[in-house]
């Protein structure tokens, strides 16, 4: 496909995309009041995925930890994806599914709000770090995409992403990361 024709066509695809996302506006306020009233009540956002989830975790967790659009508190937030050590030495001794179990287990405790990105919505260690979340009774957050996968079954709120093209659900999953932060930003102080 020529440059020109697979521009546009990206477009459109991204733009559909975004569109259907309206169909679950309902779903995603419950989830940003789910995420504002656990950082109102002092706990913390954990964020967890795999390649551009992993990052997208990281760059999430920074606008809640730094700013997003406006001077502010800095608000709790880790991405459990940054710790090369503790990843490495997890995945050593028990294996690459524990690698976001074993942290939530450490550093999370009741009124944190788990959320874990999967595009497929079948990572195994996401699956496993909700499944521990949930355990400790910790509210539990699923952004994935196409059919939702097993996230969207076990997390107690979910957001799926209308496609089968993980750049398209990655692309929509940073909108309603962004999303997410600027709601939150603007219940604090407010």
């Amino acid at each position: 496909m020529a440059a020109p024709d697979l521009f546009s066509t990206r477009l459109f695809e991204h733009a559909e995309v975004m569109r259907a996302l309206e169909s679950q506006a309902e779903c995603f306020q419950a989830i940003t009041e789910t995420a504002t009233r656990a950082i109102l009540a002092g706990g913390k956002i954990c964020f967890m995925g795999n390649g551009g989830s992993a990052a997208d975790s990281q760059h999430l967790a920074a606008e809640l930890v730094g700013r997003f659009q406006r001077e502010r508190t800095s608000l709790p937030s880790i991405a459990l994806t940054t710790d090369t050590s503790i990843l490495t030495a997890v995945a050593n001794d028990y294996g690459y599914e524990a690698i976001f179990a074993r942290q939530i287990e450490g550093l999370c405790r009741p009124g944190d709000v788990v959320i874990g990105l999967s595009t497929s919505g079948n990572s195994p260690n996401v699956l496993r770090g909700i499944e521990v979340a949930n355990r400790l009774g910790l509210a539990t957050i699923g952004f994935s995409g196409g059919s939702g996968g097993k996230l969207a079954q076990i997390a107690q709120q979910s957001i799926i992403v209308p496609s089968p093209k993980a750049a398209r659900v990655q692309e929509a999953h940073i909108f309603l990361g962004h999303t997410l932060c600027e709601a939150i930003e603007n219940a604090i102080d407010s």
